[in-house]
């Protein structure tokens, strides 16, 4: 027996358009070495993500004002090039698994002007209420779980590195 989405429809049949994210590197993200340290990257993904949220219509300043907090559960980064100060990487961030009660993003970092990838990145969230338990946006918040189902890659692929 199959099981019948509930999901609100969308305003629209076509998918939300989401523009990637971008980052002009700053001089304080520079290490020793002179390029960006590594765990600047994770704050980048976090701004590409609240970016996204924000594109679909619903900020996570919004989603606190509700009484929902979405923490990581894990994240996983691999570096594949440099990046220094000044560059302008593009962060393409999209969700890669979504059931409602968690959520996996997928990131993909490139060179602005030269194209080449960066970084390859994942990171997990759930979705809990004030008092800390999970809850699922698709039972308690409709709306919102279209938003998001709207926005996940059906396909579930991964990010290409």
């Amino acid at each position: 027996m199959s099981v019948k989405d509930t999901r609100i429809k969308p305003y629209t049949e076509e998918k939300i358009r989401i523009r990637p994210y971008e980052h002009v590197a700053q001089y304080y993200e520079t290490d020793q070495m002179g390029i960006i340290h590594h765990s600047n990257y994770i704050r980048w993904m976090e701004e590409a993500r609240m970016d996204l949220m924000s594109q679909m219509g619903f900020s996570y300043k919004a989603m606190e004002e509700m009484e929902i907090i979405s923490p990581v559960l894990s994240v996983n980064c691999e570096y594949k090039s440099m990046v220094h100060f000044h560059d302008t990487v593009v962060i393409e961030a999209r969700i890669l698994e979504y059931n409602g009660v968690k959520m996996k993003m997928g990131y993909r970092m490139t060179d602005k002007e030269t194209g080449e990838l960066r970084t390859v990145a994942e990171s997990e969230h759930c979705f809990l209420n004030n008092s800390g338990k999970p809850i699922s946006l698709k039972r308690s918040y409709p709306e919102i779980d279209t938003k998001f189902f709207t926005l996940y890659d059906e396909n579930g692929d991964e990010m290409e590195s």
